[in-house]
């Protein structure tokens, strides 16, 4: 029984299909944790989360931006972009079905594996929040979007302020620092507040800024944190902190992190050819 991280998909099912396998994946033996952007900007989305779908427990799948993103499209609530490659999603058969899959995937997981303890988000997590306070929050979101308020979230979750954690904070302001955390932060100053505008890697934060992950006495230093979102970044595996988008959509690799024991797992990586073939570039 073997479980398996693995970095942002964003539509690329043929390069998931070769990964798994590579790995050779059994949805009866084998648990994937997909670390969010499960699609949009590849050629293939629909097909990534009827995958998916299929595999039922056996895959657990995060939300990131462009997950929700497409939840707002669906909804009317955002114009399309240029970019965006999730019409297969959009005027699918099942497109209810696929829609009503997706709002009900969490923001935040936590998984214990021989003794080490997990922490996944699709991009970061303040530092004021330790892992139960992620986690918590996560789940105030995701009540919202599984609920009768899912419009008015989507309508309401755009923006950049507030920019920083408040206990105080309540209603939309609250959600939308939970949602820009957790599926949009890569840079925040040492009191959380958080930067959007620079995609760069991590030698790019602006003066005052860290990477979320270097800020001194951040509260989740006591479990790994594993996330997406950045490609960016580079490869980055270290004990307390696993980064796992490694470009898949721009024509790098697909990763996967097989957990073996604390501090000591097995990184697979296909590159993938989809992502090329349509176009895309960075």
């Amino acid at each position: 029984m073997a479980h398996y991280l693995i970095g942002d998909v964003q539509g690329c099912d043929g390069a998931l299909q070769r990964l798994l396998d590579t790995l050779a994946f059994s949805p009866s033996r084998d648990t994937l944790w997909l670390l969010g952007d499960l699609v949009n900007r590849g050629p293939a989305s629909a097909a990534v989360l009827r995958r998916l779908m299929r595999y039922g427990g056996s895959a657990r799948c995060l939300l990131g931006n462009h997950d929700l993103h497409l939840l707002a499209l669906a909804h009317g609530v955002r114009p399309p972009h240029r970019s965006d490659t999730v019409a297969d999603v959009l005027q699918a058969p099942d497109r209810s079905a696929l829609l009503e899959w997706l709002r009900r995937q969490p923001l935040a997981l936590q998984h214990q594996h021989a003794g080490e303890t997990f922490l996944m988000v699709h991009a970061g997590v303040l530092p004021a929040w330790d892992a139960p306070k992620t986690l918590a929050l996560a789940a105030e979101l995701e009540a919202v979007l599984r609920g009768p308020d899912l419009l008015d979230l989507l309508k309401r979750m755009y923006g950049n302020e507030p920019a920083a954690w408040d206990d105080a904070l309540r209603g939309e302001a609250r959600l939308r620092v939970v949602v820009n955390a957790l599926t949009r932060l890569r840079f925040c100053t040492e009191k959380g507040e958080m930067e959007f505008a620079t995609k760069e890697g991590a030698g790019a934060a602006p003066r005052g800024y860290l990477p979320w992950f270097e800020v001194p006495g951040r509260r989740t230093a006591d479990v790994t944190v594993a996330f997406g979102h950045w490609s960016t970044l580079g490869r980055l595996a270290r004990s307390d902190v696993l980064a796992l988008d490694t470009g898949c959509v721009w024509g790098g690799c697909l990763t996967a992190l097989r957990l073996v024991s604390p501090g000591a797992h097995e990184r697979i990586e296909l590159r993938c050819e989809a992502a090329l073939s349509v176009g895309l570039g960075h």
